[in-house]
């Protein structure tokens, strides 16, 4: 039996085409242990196994959908058959713990860095909307720690949009149950949204419409593939990262359109990220970010596609949004890393570990082999139930 005060994220809820046993929803977690390179491994297949147990609905680390779009060595592609047979080892391990699965799409657009090895290996330029640089940036891995670099200018629309139907084509063959598109934090459908980092003058820059058509294009290729009904989108109207943000009214205008648009599709999901002190970066002595309540300001467009939330909830806190009718179900991100059957856990009234080791929250900076890797990733304790 679940607690009084969470009860309600222990109720099934439709989400589209699928039905989820519960509302305790896992967010795409980067955690870069894709050795040797970009191919999901038997460690991740045991990483996932874990959180599947008692999750409602899984989404994956962010699926590269190309070797241009990426930066690190070991976060997991999709763009291969090699990387395909590894997702569908990892999907074997959700569905048999009776979890769902979505492939999150990435592509990090001008976020990258042209000496990163995969963006050599891939031959291509970084890649924006426009030829303007994100500020700040710090590529450890790199000699010198550099930062950002300016963008070189996309030209082929039709190339973009097929790379992402093209993955979402492979996460299919890959055995998910459904995909979600990467549109927040700084990365590349985002920066469309923002005239920050979309000054073109063609039709896919200017105006409210403009600026949507590039992200909309590509939830359209993804239903095709799909159905809208096993589509989802996550958006985050309120971040700074990665050198985001526009004034408040021009923020509503852009996601108010957006949002409606995306909605008409009658997609599974849009989730949107909360303001959240951790994804609102210090630049030139002021935080970036476009602080709003993105539930309230925008909950009321929401016709045909579930809505949910992420960012920040605690247990009690996400429970009351879903009983108050705010939220369909909610994304936990950082509580998934240390509480591998974290919805158990809130479901039997078990504490939770809110600590995170950023030594081995992106990979373990000391281990050199497989197994190294599991410390801080798989070696999470379960809590002990009656």
């Amino acid at each position: 039996m679940s607690s009084n005060k969470t009860a309600a994220l222990f109720q099934p809820l439709q989400l589209g085409a699928i039905t989820l046993r519960n509302r305790v929803l896992m967010s795409a977690l980067t955690r870069n242990r894709a050795l040797p390179t970009n191919v999901p491994n038997s460690l991740m297949v045991e990483y996932y196994r874990q959180r599947a147990q008692s999750a409602g609905l899984v989404v994956s680390e962010g699926a590269l959908i190309c070797q241009q779009g990426s930066e690190w060595e070991h976060a997991p592609g999709i763009w291969n058959q090699e990387q395909i047979e590894g997702w569908k080892k990892i999907n074997e391990a959700i569905h048999d713990a009776g979890s769902k699965s979505f492939a999150q799409l990435w592509h990090l657009g001008r976020v990258n860095h042209p000496d990163a090895p995969e963006q050599i290996a891939s031959g291509e330029p970084v890649y924006g909307p426009s030829a303007i640089a994100a500020r700040g940036g710090n590529f450890r891995f790199l000699p010198g720690n550099p930062g950002y670099v300016t963008p070189t200018e996309i030209e082929d629309f039709k190339k973009f949009v097929q790379l992402f139907k093209q993955a979402a084509i492979n996460a299919k063959e890959a055995g998910f149950d459904g995909v979600e598109v990467l549109g927040a934090n700084g990365y590349l459908i985002h920066t469309f949204l923002d005239t920050g980092s979309n000054q073109r003058t063609d039709e896919y820059g200017g105006s409210v419409e403009n600026r949507c058509r590039f992200g909309l294009e590509v939830l359209k290729a993804l239903s095709e593939v799909w159905g809208a009904d096993r589509v989802g989108i996550k958006l985050s109207p309120a971040s700074g990262w990665n050198d985001m943000g526009m004034p408040l009214q021009e923020t509503i205008e852009t996601y108010t359109y957006f949002i409606a648009e995306a909605d008409k599709l009658g997609l599974a999901y849009i989730v949107l990220q909360r303001y959240l002190d951790f994804f609102d970066p210090v630049i030139d002595g002021k935080p970036r970010g476009t602080k709003h309540d993105v539930v309230e300001t925008f909950g009321h467009l929401f016709k045909k596609s579930v809505l949910l939330a992420n960012a920040g909830f605690t247990p009690e806190e996400a429970a009351e949004y879903v009983s108050e009718g705010k939220v369909a179900g909610v994304f936990f991100g950082r509580l998934w890393i240390s509480n591998p059957d974290l919805a158990k856990r809130i479901q039997y009234g078990k504490d939770t570990d809110t600590s995170v080791d950023f030594l081995t929250l992106y990979g373990n900076m000391n281990g050199k082999t497989l197994e190294d890797q599991g410390v801080g990733y798989t070696d999470y304790p379960f809590a002990e139930y009656a």
